[in-house]
């Protein structure tokens, strides 16, 4: 008899990004002029480094957690908690670490340009984004602050999944912002964002040389992912514990400012001093 196995909504949404990312990406490389399988070639190496290293990011700040905490694989064998994917805890930024390292491998390794890699990759990601999130509404985390009931988007959850802090600075609170929804939004318009500067730059429109759309899309993410940080009440927090980081800092706020700083000096180098980005080159 087949014991009874839960549906694990983040891996079926995730295999659903990857699924339509490379129908995308695979297109947006033909119009640059690269090789279509390469992405094909590339999506799985990118897929499993993203979320490796994701994990990797998200119990880091989370040492406290996992250290010494076990817990049974298929309800039988003990395994190190830091392992249990499935549990949840992962890290978007700690992803795009991930996925930027194995893209600079496989470029280095396929003698293939870095920076066109990323753009074709972007609104991919992008999407990929809008998709992933709604894991949170499954799960009933990555929520934000209490709201009145009656407020336009808000998300119902529990008492028992709400931190016992935000409950006390909140007594009978059971609706919050849907943070997780704000964020899908703000990932699909990026989408559209880039989706629209490529369809302008193929009809001869507007000039992107390599690595501008990273660059907006580091930017166009980052502003969103700042503000929608503030409101939720599960952040990874440095000198501080959540849900407030009274007297600290979110992480994920610092590294959204890094990269719109990083987005921009971009974009400066390539429109201000019309150069190409280090490590751009020629297809090979």
């Amino acid at each position: 008899m087949i014991p009874h196995t839960p549906l694990r909504w983040y891996g079926v949404l995730i295999a659903l990004a990857v699924v339509i990312g490379l129908t995308i990406s695979t297109r947006l490389a033909r119009w640059r002029g690269l090789d279509p399988l390469l992405i094909s070639d590339l999506l799985p190496v990118l897929a499993i480094a993203a979320v490796v290293a994701a994990r990797i990011y998200y119990v880091a700040f989370e040492w406290e957690r996992y250290h010494g905490a076990w817990t049974p694989l298929f309800g039988i064998i003990p395994i190190p908690r830091a392992f249990a994917v499935w549990e949840g805890g992962i890290a978007i930024h700690g992803a795009m670490v991930g996925g930027l390292l194995a893209v600079w491998v496989f470029s280095r390794l396929r003698r293939q340009p870095f920076w066109d890699l990323l753009d074709v990759l972007a609104p991919s990601l992008a999407l990929g984004q809008a998709i992933g999130r709604w894991g949170n509404f499954f799960n009933s985390e990555a929520f934000g602050l209490p709201v009145p009931a009656d407020f336009p988007v808000s998300v119902r959850i529990p008492p028992s999944l709400v931190d016992p802090q935000v409950l006390l600075s909140s007594p009978g609170a059971s609706h919050f912002h849907a943070t997780f929804f704000y964020e899908s939004l703000w990932n699909l318009a990026v989408f559209g964002v880039l989706m629209g500067l490529l369809l302008r730059c193929r009809r001869g429109g507007l000039k992107l040389p390599a690595g501008a759309l990273t660059c907006i899309y580091a930017i166009a993410y980052s502003l969103g992912r700042f503000w929608i940080e503030g409101l939720r009440t599960d952040p990874l927090c440095l000198f501080s514990s959540p849900p407030f980081c009274e007297g600290g800092l979110r992480i994920a706020q610092m590294v959204s400012l890094v990269m719109v700083v990083l987005g921009s000096l971009g974009l400066a180098w390539l429109y201000g001093l019309r150069r190409p980005l280090p490590g751009s080159g020629p297809t090979s």
